[in-house]
Parts: C-alpha cells; sequence; structure tokens
C-alpha cells in the first residue's frame, strides 16, 4: 500500500509528482513513472529501474564539493553525499540520449535548484561524462533507490546559493579529508557514494587534468549486487 504523504515536508512531496525515466537493464527507455512510485521499495522489489546522474564538482584546487542532503528530504535525508545527485526527467529537452545531453541537461538545472549555481558557470560541454553505475540501496522499510546512474565530472569555480528544503550542508574537501570522513562513523553517507568512491573516485580524481581518458560509453557497471 502506498504510503500517506501528509506527514512529509510539502515541497518535497511536490517534487515526487515529478516524471522520471523507466529504463530496462540496459539503460533502454520503456516509459515513465513518477519520482514516488519509483522510489518505493515494493516497486524496486519488482524490478523497477529508473535513469539518475550524479554530478562530481571539483574547484580550481581539485576540492570536491560535497553536500548534505535536507532534514526535509524523502529519501536518506541528513546524509552527506556527492555535490549532485537527481534523475533527468520524462520531458523531451532531458530525454536527448546523443551525448548524454538529456542527463547533462538535468545536471545543470538540478545544480542551481539545490546548490544556486547559476547554468553560465556549469556549461554542458563542461560537464565529463564517465561512465554508468547500476545500483539498488533502500532508504528504510518504505523508500529506496534503483537507479543506472551516470557519472560526471565538472571542474569550476562557482557561486553557491544554496536552498535549505534541498540542501543542509555543504563542504569543500580533498581526498584525505573525505576519507577521514568516511572513518567517522557518526558521519552518514548515501549508500550510492559509498559505492561509487570504493569502486573508482580516488582512483578518477588522481587523474582530473586526464579524465576524459578514463571515458567509458558502453559500460554500465553493477555495483552492490
Amino acid at each position: 500500500m502506498a504510503p500517506d504523504l501528509k506527514e512529509y515536508d510539502e515541497e518535497q512531496v511536490r517534487l515526487m509528482g515529478e516524471m522520471c525515466i523507466v529504463i530496462d537493464e540496459n539503460d533502454n527507455r520503456i516509459g515513465a513513472e513518477s519520482k514516488k512510485t519509483c522510489h518505493l521499495m515494493e516497486n524496486i522489489d519488482k524490478g523497477l529501474l529508473h535513469r539518475a546522474f550524479s554530478v562530481f564538482l571539483f574547484d580550481s584546487e581539485n576540492r570536491l564539493l560535497l553536500q548534505q542532503r535536507a532534514s526535509e528530504k524523502i529519501t536518506f535525508p541528513d546524509m552527506w553525499t556527492n555535490t549532485c545527485c537527481s534523475h533527468p526527467l520524462n520531458k523531451e529537452s532531458e530525454l536527448i540520449e546523443e551525448k548524454q545531453l538529456g542527463a547533462r541537461t538535468a545536471a545543470q538545472r538540478k545544480l542551481e535548484h539545490e546548490l544556486g549555481i547559476k547554468p553560465e558557470q556549469v556549461p554542458l560541454d563542461d560537464f565529463k561524462y564517465l561512465t554508468r553505475i547500476h545500483y539498488v540501496a533502500p532508504s528504510n522499510g518504505i523508500w529506496g533507490e534503483h537507479e543506472i546512474d551516470y557519472i560526471f565530472f565538472i571542474k569550476a569555480d562557482v557561486t553557491l546559493d544554496v536552498s535549505p528544503n534541498e540542501v543542509r550542508d555543504v563542504k569543500w574537501v580533498t581526498p584525505d579529508e573525505l576519507r577521514a570522513m568516511f572513518d567517522d562513523a557518526s558521519i552518514p553517507m548515501t549508500p550510492w557514494f559509498k559505492l561509487i568512491c570504493n569502486t573508482f573516485l580516488f582512483n578518477w580524481w588522481n587523474k582530473l587534468d586526464t579524465i576524459e581518458t578514463e571515458r567509458d560509453e558502453k559500460t554500465i557497471h553493477r555495483l552492490g549486487f
């Protein structure tokens, strides 16, 4: 039975009505469902899978911008994670698959929505696509994630104007500072961020200046299964 959303934040409930792109395990689009439908564990347990993206934004000192998700978030509240992670929507501009343009457009949109980063500071062509990961992760007994996640790196010095309904806190970190956060059991981290860090991130971080050599358009990495 679907949960009653009355107990949740009004704006976050509104966003649960957005239409995500439903895909098969090879990232072929097969339909669309609401964000709410896509994130219910009862549907995830039946195999419902949607398209997503994760942005890792670095400044000119090669520090990574992290965000702590707001307490108002319905899934994974108060957890630290990468710069921005969300979903391309089932609309024309975000359905374009050539050169990952739809996912890039969604990433630019959400960086502004969550962190107040203006599009001109993060041009679409500056997002460096690396690969896709497929993972599943429960948030609690009701909600979870089951996504094929497009990974983007971008290097930019940006101006932040954080939305408190989306983001509780932000932090710029070096690799050693991020490792220290992982070693601190009192700091909650999102499961997809843990998977990406444990598998790819620190290696990629060492290669920021030549990151395009790491690009892999064919592989979908199945992580955590």
